[in-house]
């Protein structure tokens, strides 16, 4: 499972984001700033914090707590 979280610098729903993925006990996950990224800020803007798994093609948008990013991770 390769897991990239899509971000902002400064953002407090990203930070709080953080929290939820170290208390679901996510994996590793790379993290993306989209800040900078004319084409990231097209797709994310709005939406960040965005997590989402390479492997599956699919994303789990904010808000989500630790129980929804651990069946989302689960497959359900």
């Amino acid at each position: 499972m390769r897991l990239v979280l899509f971000q902002r610098d400064d953002c407090h729903l990203c930070d709080l984001a953080l929290d939820v993925l170290a208390q679901a006990r996510a994996p590793d996950f790379a993290s993306v700033f989209i800040d900078d990224d004319n084409g990231l800020e097209a797709l994310y803007g709005e939406r960040v914090p965005v997590l989402r798994d390479d492997d599956r093609q699919r994303e789990l948008d904010w808000p989500f707590d630790a129980a929804r990013v651990t069946a989302w991770l689960a497959g359900r």
